[in-house]
């Protein structure tokens, strides 16, 4: 690999973010127990956040809308004052999550800084993320913040385009196989996919990947000898 510029999702892979989600998700099941069994709620949830995703993207904020007419649909529009305000109250509590960074990401970051440039290249609420990585003591190590409506190939190939980053000189590393790799893979870019312990149900694929330009490792530290 001759790579110049490598780029990090952030949820999940730089800090925790979906076990926030599953318990907010919870929370709402507990709200609508006598409506619905939990992989009801669970499942109607996600048709809502897929359905809305044209529309609202990603994001806390998104999220938190999608849930609100869950609760509609659930109640025959009959949703209380009161029942809308717990769900709104579920979407701040996520929003003033503290950031944890996952092991080892900021000795990993400090290693490559000066080598490569760094990006983070994320999904979500741009005024959200932008405070997370604030929050994370994590910016310095960065020349830029990329915060996509989608991850898609041609959001990939808008990215590197503007930022003048050709193809093959480009490594994403995620936790998503459908977000963080298959796109940049389909562009001619390199990808290294770390897991994390829980995946939004949107983002699982069920087949493997073969590509000479994808590696797939199981902590962040192993991407260390990939690179140097």
């Amino acid at each position: 690999m001759e790579i110049k510029v490598i780029a990090f999702d952030a949820d999940d892979t730089l800090w925790h973010n979906e076990p926030y989600f599953d318990e907010a998700q919870a929370r709402f099941c507990d709200l609508f127990q006598d409506f619905a069994s939990r992989q009801e709620l669970l499942q109607l949830i996600l048709t809502h956040q897929v359905k809305n995703l044209p529309l609202y993207g990603f994001g806390i904020k998104a999220f938190t809308l999608s849930m609100i007419e869950t609760g509609l649909s659930l109640t025959n529009h009959q949703l209380s004052g009161k029942s809308v305000e717990k769900i709104l109250n579920i979407g701040k509590e996520l929003l003033e999550k503290p950031v944890e960074l996952l092991p080892d990401v900021a000795s990993v970051l400090k290693d490559l800084n000066g080598r490569y440039k760094l990006i983070v290249a994320t999904k979500g609420d741009l005024k959200d993320q932008h405070r997370k990585l604030h929050d994370s003591g994590l910016g310095q190590y960065f020349h830029h913040i990329e915060v996509m409506s989608d991850k898609k190939d041609a959001d990939y190939q808008k990215m590197l385009s503007r930022l003048d980053i050709k193809e093959s000189e480009f490594l994403m590393i995620g936790n998503s196989l459908k977000s963080d790799v298959l796109p940049v893979l389909n562009i001619g870019g390199h990808a290294i996919h770390i897991p994390y312990h829980t995946t939004w149900e949107y983002e699982k694929i069920d087949f493997e990947i073969n590509h000479p330009n994808f590696k797939a490792v199981e902590q962040i530290t192993d991407i260390l000898p990939l690179v140097s």
